[in-house]
């Protein structure tokens, strides 16, 4: 990106947090991030659905021709197989713009709005669209008294909400040369701002996409395109796009899959989705517990899986007596502990992994060295030679905890017997009040992963059975031997100050007795 789009690119950002903090007034930030992230979304899919019919019947020799002017009743002859293809449909009169451009004078603009968003929905009924475009909606509550005591003040916020979303400049001709998807760039700015106001509960939701740059090439190391990508634990989408950035939307073959268990944040990696341009059929997000009822056994394998599921939280464990026989935990023999699912993501994502594919994950530290059952499960995945490498993350990177993670590389089609360790703690840099990982850092950390040698204090090979000799213990710092930070002694020279220092006293100490035995005689 030029300096020029880049400026006009910061200029846009603090553009739409400024008008995000303006328009919430008093409502909490993460509170009302549903309500901008929605009607972003809102004019998207409008403009989105314009562009593309109109495309189609200039095309077909009706040069003048404008969707957004057309009547509804006219509209209604490319319903079907638009939705065929988009998997959506919109009247012109329930078109972003024109309902904008009508807000003022609609005394019942919430209602407006709410039966447009069933109406955006309910068009995708009984097709094949209707589980992606199904709850898009469900959190833009337009008669929530969060808006407004009244419908008044709320249908006022909503006018000013219209307003704000639709005069950001999301065309700007400063991008054309530069891939960059401006919707889609935006939303993903808001989630981080949002993410990072919101301490641990955005961590849940959102990884930073540095991160996320550097799980996705990992995974794609080598390849030029993939079959599909997955994400047991989706989050708001960040991770699964990222493949789209590093390889191209047409370079993730059959798409992109997931699953995520809180609803809100499954709406947002749906909406995600959309706003990048990832037409409904080149995605599948499920709405689920991955880890006892996974959603995605029709699709698996898959050839690259990123992930950063949530750390150590609680699951059914050995509580349910049917895990343990999942094909998916068996062959470990025992179950993740109950208190800590790190690693039952772990082995539910190995299960997952094609035989030509990598994995990449985000894991709590204490998963590398703990003992009990999460032990048993290292000696499963290192006796076996899944684990490619392991690499520790600086600290402070993400949103809700300044812990130092590290990231677990999972392969079952390797070609030596060893695992890899990489020291990459001090690759970043202190941007703002976290740290961050550059271009640099990301290149770094890649070619040691790929070059796969020793490098004094940053990588180590090691082998399988060194590791089992020492407890089947992981952790980077156990393997890769840290830098001497202490300054360099000269002993010779040293010695050579004492020496100095001890005939200096010594001459001082008669210089003293002398003056002590003059004034000792005069006293005399």
């Amino acid at each position: 990106m030029n300096d020029v789009a880049g400026n006009e690119r910061a200029d846009l950002h603090r553009t739409i947090w400024r008008i995000a903090n303006d328009l919430r007034g008093s409502i909490d930030g993460w509170d009302f991030k549903t309500y901008v992230l929605g009607m972003l979304f809102y004019r998207f899919i409008s403009e989105n659905l314009v562009k593309y019919l109109n495309e189609q019947e200039r095309q077909a020799g009706i040069v003048d021709f404008d969707y957004v002017e057309l009547s509804d009743e006219d509209a209604e002859f490319g319903r079907e197989e638009t939705v065929k293809e988009k998997g959506f449909y919109i009247l012109p009169s329930a078109l972003f713009s024109n309902v904008r451009r009508r807000a003022r004078q609609d005394a019942n603009l919430n209602e407006t709005l709410a039966q447009i968003f069933a109406q955006i929905e309910g068009s995708a009924n009984g097709t094949d669209s209707e589980n992606d475009i199904k709850g898009l909606f469900d959190d833009l509550d337009v008669n929530s008294s969060k808006l407004g005591a009244t419908v008044a003040k709320r249908n006022e916020k909503l006018v000013k909400l219209l307003d704000a979303i639709g005069d950001l400049p999301l065309s700007n001709p400063a991008f054309a040369d530069n891939s960059i998807d401006l919707f889609g760039d935006a939303y993903e700015y808001l989630m981080q701002m949002y993410a990072s106001n919101a301490g641990k509960s955005g961590g849940e939701f959102y990884t930073p996409q540095e991160v996320s740059e550097l799980l996705a090439r990992i995974t794609v190391a080598g390849k030029t395109e993939v079959n599909k990508v997955y994400d047991p634990a989706c989050g708001s989408g960040s991770l699964l796009l990222s493949f789209s950035k590093v390889l191209g939307h047409d370079k993730v073959r059959q798409g992109f899959f997931g699953q995520e268990i809180n609803l809100t944040t499954y709406n947002l990696c749906r909406i995600n989705m959309f706003l990048h341009d990832v037409n409904y059929e080149k995605f599948d997000i499920a709405l689920g517990d991955t880890l006892t009822d996974p959603a995605h056994w029709d699709d698996e394998p898959f050839e690259a899986i990123v992930s950063n599921p949530p750390y150590s939280i609680k699951w059914e464990g050995d509580a349910n007596p049917l895990l343990i026989n999942d094909p998916r935990y068996a062959p470990a023999g025992v179950l993740a502990p109950k208190s800590k699912a790190d690693l039952a993501f772990t082995m539910h994502i190995l299960h997952w992994l094609a035989v030509n594919g990598t994995a990449a994950i985000v894991e709590f530290p204490g998963v590398l060295y703990r003992g009990g059952a999460e032990q048993k499960i290292r000696q499963y995945l290192i006796d076996n030679n899944y684990v490619d490498a392991v690499i520790q993350l600086p600290p402070d990177l993400f949103f809700g905890t300044t812990i130092g993670t590290c990231i677990i590389v999972l392969k079952k089609s390797k070609t030596d017997n060893a695992t890899l360790f990489i020291d990459a703690s001090a690759e970043c840099s202190r941007i703002g009040n976290k740290n961050k990982l550059t271009p640099g850092n990301i290149a770094a950390i890649l070619d040691a992963f790929v070059a796969r040698k020793d490098v004094d204090h940053f990588a180590k090979l090691v082998e399988n059975s060194a590791i089992g000799e020492n407890g089947y213990n992981i952790s980077v710092s156990s393997w890769v031997e840290q830098k001497d930070a202490r300054e360099a002694v000269d002993i010779v020279e040293l010695n050579a100050k004492i020496a100095g220092i001890v005939s200096r006293q010594s001459e001082l100490r008669n210089q003293i007795d002398a003056i002590v035995a003059e004034l000792e005689g005069e006293a005399a």
